[in-house]
């Protein structure tokens, strides 16, 4: 099985990308969505952050406050940098289960992981090749302002907690740029889809040499 991960700073359009890559047949697990059932109520992963954090982090019916959190760790850095220390390795934990389970399933199948904190946390170490979504500036300010229902100001606040747009793309094998909509990202994606395939054509081909 080729494993890919996708990453890309918030408010790019890479959760569109992820829908088309399982349009085609991909099999894509969201990081958010694993970020969420690591931290649900009774989980070791609540647990380490309400000893970080503090009980106020928490619902009344003890689940997470995602909201409240969200509103400490995105006004600083170093609360922000210690959530991601805590959740990585739970998160990376449930993907890999999640990739061993796909690939005994489907050998010849494509594994695309979803996360947008890739780079940060190492985790894209792991992945045979890596794709970078991204945008121009201005487009993403815009999204995540209509997205989120931000100030400017907020939304350039949570931006410029992030790794720039452009160290990201550093590390990418391929690129999708959806600054121009939905049809040109989806002319690119299924083009990287296409590369995707071959690779794992010339793959095949060398094992049974």
């Amino acid at each position: 099985m080729l494993r890919v991960g996708l990453t890309g700073s918030i408010g790019v359009g890479k959760s569109f990308v992820s829908s088309l890559f399982a349009e085609l047949g991909c099999r894509v697990l969201d990081a958010d969505m694993t970020a969420r059932e690591v931290v649900a109520a009774g989980t070791p992963g609540l647990k380490a952050i309400v000893e970080a954090f503090g009980s106020e982090i928490l619902q009344a019916d003890g689940t997470l406050d995602r909201s409240r959190l969200g509103a400490i760790v995105f006004k600083d850095e170093k609360k922000r940098l210690l959530l991601n220390s805590i959740l990585h390795p739970f998160i990376i934990a449930a993907q890999d289960e999640q990739l061993r389970a796909w690939e005994a399933e489907d050998p010849g199948g494509i594994a695309i992981i979803d996360a947008a904190l890739m780079i940060e946390s190492g985790g894209y170490k792991r992945f045979d090749k890596l794709i970078v979504v991204h945008c121009s500036p201005k487009v993403q300010v815009e999204r995540l302002m209509a997205r989120n229902q931000l100030s400017r100001e907020e939304a350039e606040r949570r931006i410029s907690a992030q790794m720039p747009q452009s160290e990201k793309m550093r590390y990418a094998d391929f690129l999708i740029d959806t600054s121009k909509g939905f049809d040109d990202t989806r002319r690119q994606t299924m083009e990287v889809f296409r590369k995707l395939r071959e690779i794992m054509s010339f793959d095949e081909k060398e094992m049974v040499r």
